[in-house]
């Protein structure tokens, strides 16, 4: 237990397993250098048929981390098949446009992993041509929620999943004058300790990454509100102009007027901000906590805010949300045999300690915990984990990705961006966004996407 840190414990415990891994990632991974250097490539051609190329965007150790286990399984394959990796940080306009055949990514953020929207192909389809075994039983519950499409058909590996949290920088705090090791438990904490932020000199009290999942989806289900509504026919009508949504936004509103709050976007683009200290607080992905720490900041977490003077609330109920392992469509037979038996090769449990570790993503089975234990993880931490991913999603119906999410959440914010305008109050533009939601079926190609 000495190993692991009671900092770390204590961290853990406030948001009840939810960040199991931010733990794991304090326990050192071995040195990755040699085998990014040697995997980090110019876009490479697809000379041979069993060659893939696996596109993303991380980063120092997770990146290291990725770079390790892609050396593990090229050798283990003894020419058999390889895979290539391709940072998109380090192509051109002209090479992203190159599609390969396997990309770590939230689906939002394919306009600018790909300079468009591509087709995906699911990892069921994949995997079953394959002979390869992948079923939603496999994983945790809330895991396979995030990644199946309505019917329990996996459609990506869950590699890089987080869940929403509340981080606060505890250096802020104590010149604030603010308790750094108390968490605000509500939004009107969280507005209480804004304004003592501002009052005490930050120019960036609140800010968030990833709005809409988190300050929409995620808000409607801590408060028991439908995602969408199922009619008939077969096809759900979006819901997220409730009460509760138009209640939170107007709020959100206020501190942007009160400059209590700050938005730098849709995506993941507060990130930077807070981890260069600008930001005071940010709600955002849980993975983010290992970069944070390395990144020099004494940061506090918790779970995210809700609304207590509102009935049937619960904090814990929470959608897990971010990158998942997907497959490009249109690749050759041979390409997509390989990158079947990678992604096999990324869910064997030992495989995945290893891939936690590095990273600070959830785990995406029970197998994965066992290994954990097996390397020293306490045993209530474990148990935690397991009670919270184990649960049923808190939403009975959603929308999923590569079937309308991503075209939803771009509505979605340029809606939002009005507000912050004052262009509309927060109930216009909610309403407006539902209307152009559900006037037509969602999907995510590129060219069914609306802007203004």
């Amino acid at each position: 237990m000495q190993r692991w840190g009671k900092q770390n414990l204590r961290m853990l415990m406030t948001v009840c397993g939810a960040l199991l891994v931010t733990m794991v990632t304090m326990m050192s991974a071995p040195s990755a250098w040699a085998a990014r250097k040697a995997l980090v490539k110019p876009t490479p051609a697809h000379g041979a048929a069993q060659d893939v190329v696996f596109r993303h965007m991380l980063s120092g150790m997770s990146q290291d981390t990725l770079a390790t286990l892609v050396l593990r399984f090229n050798d283990e394959q003894k020419g058999r098949g390889r895979v290539i990796l391709q940072n998109a940080h380090d192509l051109d306009d002209a090479e992203r446009r190159n599609l390969p055949t396997m990309a770590l990514l939230e689906p939002d953020d394919a306009p600018s992993f790909f300079h468009g929207m591509p087709r995906f192909k699911p990892l069921y389809q994949v995997m079953a041509a394959a002979k390869e075994k992948v079923d939603a039983k496999q994983f945790f519950p809330l895991i396979a929620d995030a990644v199946d499409d309505g019917a329990g058909r996996i459609q990506a590996l869950p590699l890089g999943l987080s869940l929403p949290i509340l981080f606060w920088n505890k250096k802020s705090f104590q010149q604030a004058g603010l308790n750094p090791d108390e968490a605000p438990k509500t939004w009107f904490d969280v507005q209480t300790r804004a304004g003592s932020l501002y009052d005490a000199g930050s120019k960036c009290p609140m800010t968030s990454s990833r709005f809409a999942w988190v300050h929409l989806e995620n808000v409607s289900v801590q408060h028991g509100e439908p995602l969408a509504v199922a009619e008939k026919g077969g096809r759900s009508r979006i819901h997220l102009n409730s009460m509760v949504d138009v209640k939170h936004l107007a709020l959100l509103s206020s501190w942007y007027k009160a400059h209590y709050f700050r938005y730098f976007g849709p995506g993941n683009e507060a990130d930077r901000r807070f981890l260069s200290g600008e930001c005071a607080m940010m709600t955002g992905e849980s993975s983010l906590y290992p970069e944070a720490v390395r990144a020099g900041l004494d940061v506090g977490v918790s779970q995210m805010p809700f609304y207590d003077d509102l009935y049937g609330a619960n904090q814990e109920k929470i959608l897990p949300g971010g990158q998942g392992l997907w497959m490009l469509a249109g690749r050759k037979k041979e390409e997509y045999l390989t990158a079947a038996r990678f992604a096999q090769f990324m869910m064997r449990p030992e495989i995945q300690s290893e891939w936690l570790r590095g990273t600070g993503f959830l785990p995406m089975t029970p197998g994965a915990l066992n290994a954990m234990k097996a390397r020293g993880a306490p045993q209530p931490l474990l148990t935690l984990a397991t009670r919270r991913l184990a649960q049923a999603s808190p939403a009975k119906t959603r929308i999923k990705y590569n079937l309308g999410l991503s075209r939803l959440r771009a509505i979605l914010g340029e809606e939002v961006a009005t507000v912050w305008a004052n262009l509309k109050p927060a109930k216009e533009a909610l309403d407006t966004a539902m209307r152009r939601a559900n006037s037509a079926p969602l999907t995510d190609e590129a060219s069914s996407v609306r802007t203004n």
